[in-house]
């Protein structure tokens, strides 16, 4: 016999969610962190056989080969995810580029290319997302650097730390603006995390390797972090216990930010 006075509990639907720079690193981590869930993902990137490698074996996750730069790519990108995923709940900006050249030795198509990709894709993707965004009460997270926090120097960085301190920024002021819409924005800053993205920028794995070892020693958790350890953050900062989070900036790097 059935109890007539129970209630039945119904799951929430899954969330559309859109994953930048999805093809490697914190991105795939990412991705697979919130298809895992339950979510339906889309993840974009320029790389077709990297985005492809993330979705495989993942029913919950499309993607779409796009420069994130692409004047185009707003509308695109949007566009697919409402096709793909039917809403947008979360937008992760994270596609990233780095240089590593100190002042009087930058290459004027790598500061440009920095500018585009950690500051210029944002803002305009974001804005293109604002209405999706609002009509499911969505959150935008922004993926920083927590080596670009308070008034530390990135010596041989500048570009990309200016990049994510002006990320920061933007999700302090967004986060003002849009909360009577119902849209959070936080942004996590990750520490030192092995997702070999200096090697895909350039620099040799010997060198890699190298500063990693250098790091090291320095993190009081004592270890480097992985792309996992920024996935489940973002996925936590986007589920409904989080929902008072807005407007702050979490570092997560094993404490080297505050030594």
């Amino acid at each position: 016999m059935t109890d007539s006075s129970a209630t039945t509990e119904h799951a929430d639907p899954p969330r559309g969610v859109v994953v930048t720079g999805g093809g490697t690193g914190i991105g795939r981590a990412t991705a697979h962190a919130f298809a895992d869930r339950g979510d339906r993902v889309l993840v974009v990137g320029r790389t077709e056989s990297t985005l492809a490698e993330t979705a495989k074996d993942r029913d919950g996750i499309t993607y779409l080969a796009v420069d994130v730069t692409d004047p185009a790519a707003p509308d695109a990108i949007v566009e697919a995810a409402l096709r793909d995923l039917g809403r947008v709940d979360v937008l992760v900006n994270n596609a990233a580029t780095a240089g590593f050249d100190a002042m009087g030795h930058l290459d004027p198509a790598t500061v440009r290319a920095e500018v585009a990709t950690n500051l210029l894709a944002p803002i305009l993707l974001t804005q293109r997302a604002v209405e999706p965004l609002a009509a499911t009460g969505g959150t935008v997270v922004n993926i920083s650097s927590a080596g670009s926090l308070g008034l530390r120097a990135m010596p041989g960085s500048s570009v990309y730390a200016a990049t994510k301190v002006g990320l920061d920024a933007l999700t302090r002021t967004w986060a003002v603006e849009l909360a009577p819409r119902g849209v959070r924005v936080v942004g996590i800053a990750p520490g030192l995390i092995d997702t070999e993205v200096a090697v895909r920028a350039g620099m040799s794995r010997q060198a890699y390797d190298e500063f990693l070892a250098s790091m090291l020693p320095r993190i009081p958790s004592g270890r480097v972090g992985v792309a996992e350890d920024i996935a489940w953050w973002v996925v936590a900062l986007t589920e409904h216990g989080g929902r008072y989070a807005n407007g702050m900036v979490l570092a997560v790097d094993g404490a080297l930010s505050v030594t």
